[in-house]
């Protein structure tokens, strides 16, 4: 067992990054309306290491949209829940819990612009600890910095293009997220919610 590490969570200890990988729901792409998100979480070989499932309301995806609230939870290859993460309707943060019930942190927006957002990364005692700031820039790899409180980017989230056809007909996104082998396997776990909730805030439509 590695000493900090919530259970089912040992698989972060050993990787500097992760796809977020959205999965396209058929009923979606054919014009059905929002479903509720699914990811899968993979390594550097393309390993599937964790999968996150959504859990909201058919008013809050079709009606609230980017502003609705919803429960996720992250489970492990073995269909363990290791992680929860839960948003309130119409708020800009993001609590996380691993495992289940015992609160590690949050990730809550910052103010700034839709083409300049920014975030911070707060733990369990609502210190914070890292700041996210993006460049949105249309035709090009939406990046956002990973940032200490002071100092340089330690790591990124960027958002990757998944193909005309189907950002054409689906809001099914892709996210690349790197940061340092070394980083406390919590606030890895903070930065698969941000990654999440960014892609609910800005790239829902």
């Amino acid at each position: 067992m590695i000493s900090g590490c919530p259970p089912g969570l040992e698989c972060l200890a050993v990787i500097d990054q992760l796809m977020v990988h959205q999965k396209v729901e058929i009923l979606e792409a054919m014009g059905g309306g929002e479903t509720n998100n699914r990811y899968a979480i993979l390594n550097a070989l393309g390993q599937t290491v964790l999968f996150a499932v959504e859990e909201s309301s058919w008013f809050g995806r079709n009606c609230c949209g980017e502003n609705r609230g919803f429960e996720v939870r992250v489970y492990d290859n073995f269909q363990r829940e290791v992680l929860h993460f839960s948003r309130e309707s119409c708020t800009d943060s993001i609590e996380v819990s691993a495992p289940p019930g015992n609160l590690i942190g949050s990730v809550e927006n910052n103010a700034g612009s839709w083409f300049t957002p920014k975030f911070r990364v707060k733990n369990e005692n609502n210190e914070k600890i890292l700041r996210i700031e993006g460049q949105i820039t249309f035709g090009k790899t939406k990046k956002f910095d990973v940032l200490p409180i002071e100092g340089e980017a330690i790591g990124i989230i960027a958002k990757k293009s998944s193909g005309f056809a189907r950002e054409l007909f689906t809001d099914a996104d892709n996210f690349a997220v790197a940061f340092p082998m070394d980083m406390d396997v919590r606030l890895k776990a903070l930065l698969i919610a941000a990654t999440l909730l960014i892609d609910m805030m800005h790239f829902e439509s």
